[in-house]
């Protein structure tokens, strides 16, 4: 970590620490947030065997036949696998998803599947998720993997509110009946991909959409990196059980850009480890879909935007992305 842009925290200290502890973790969450826009956890509580757990049922899944995956086939935003070719993160962006090669990778995703009462809205944001028959222990390792991931980014939002100077349920207040999806990536090997074409990653320069992200990543040569301000791209650096966290276009919105929705990418697969096969869990966060989110001005923001629908924005970005 020793020279990193991205810091290192532990969450130890606000968990169990005093109030100095708590305000202090708070300051280093805000500086993080402000400069690179992510940091790695520590001490947040989720046991390693959850991680674990969430991990190998996935590739018990990713395993399988394509034609057996198939069955489960979803589009962007779906409950399901998503295979390769359906998604161009970099089309977030503006890029022509059309000219964009698609990011080298499959995925399995479920999510936030209590309705609220309106078919309009939990036909979207809260339909029901589905589990294959074939991998019996998936649905019950993701289940957990998805209750810790939602305490943590509430708790991270209450640190976030904290560091702010904001009562400490300023966001959470938005969070009662949120929505949030876990996308469980694969990312092939190169002798499985093929080379790959030119501007093809395994997930294309993007920001992230919503407001906290918590990432479990597996470490390679074609790895995480992020764009940040007076660096470029740098590899993110990795912890042996910490959690990768990083903001989304909401949270910054919120804050006035205060916090910075940073852009990152996923290498392509790299030809000094044309065998590396890595699964990373990703929890993307975000809020009750008719929350309105509007700028806090100084002394805490600096950049003035109209207000959004979260539900409107996150569903512009997801169509963004998708491949036709």
């Amino acid at each position: 970590m020793s020279g990193s842009p991205v810091p290192l925290i532990d969450l130890e200290p606000w968990f169990h620490g005093a109030a100095a502890d708590r305000a202090e973790v708070a300051r280093r969450t805000d500086e993080a947030l402000r400069t690179s826009g992510f940091l790695l956890v520590t001490g947040h509580g989720v046991p390693s065997p959850v991680r674990a757990a969430a991990r190998a049922a996935a590739r018990q899944f990713f395993a399988m036949p394509t034609e057996v995956k198939a069955a489960y086939t979803v589009g962007v935003g779906g409950r399901g696998w998503l295979p390769p070719g359906a998604e161009a993160n970099a089309g977030a962006e503006g890029a022509d998803v059309a000219a964009t090669p698609p990011d080298l990778k499959e995925s399995w995703t479920c999510g936030a599947d209590a309705p609220t009462g309106d078919p309009a809205v939990d036909e979207v944001w809260f339909a029901p998720n589905v589990w294959p028959h074939e991998v019996p222990a998936l649905r019950s390792a993701l289940t957990e993997h998805l209750a810790h991931m939602r305490a943590l980014a509430d708790e991270l939002l209450v640190v976030g509110a904290r560091a702010l100077g904001l009562d400490e349920d300023f966001f959470t207040r938005h969070t009662g009946h949120p929505s949030y999806t876990l996308n469980i990536n694969r990312y092939p090997p190169l002798t499985e991909t093929g080379e790959p074409a030119e501007g093809q990653f395994r997930i294309g320069p993007h920001t992230d959409f919503g407001t906290v992200t918590v990432l479990d990543r597996e470490v390679g040569a074609g790895g995480l990196q992020v764009d940040v301000p007076g660096y470029g791209w740098v590899d993110a650096p990795h912890e042996p059980g910490a959690f990768t966290i990083n903001i989304g276009d909401l949270l910054s919105r919120w804050t006035g850009e205060r916090w910075r929705s940073t852009r990152h990418r996923v290498l392509p697969p790299q030809d000094v480890a044309p065998e590396e096969d890595l699964v990373s869990l990703v929890y993307f966060y975000e809020l009750d879909p008719d929350t309105t989110v509007e700028a806090l001005g100084p002394p805490v923001g600096h950049v003035a935007a109209a207000p959004v629908r979260a539900r409107d924005y996150l569903a512009a970005k997801l169509a963004a992305i998708t491949v036709h």
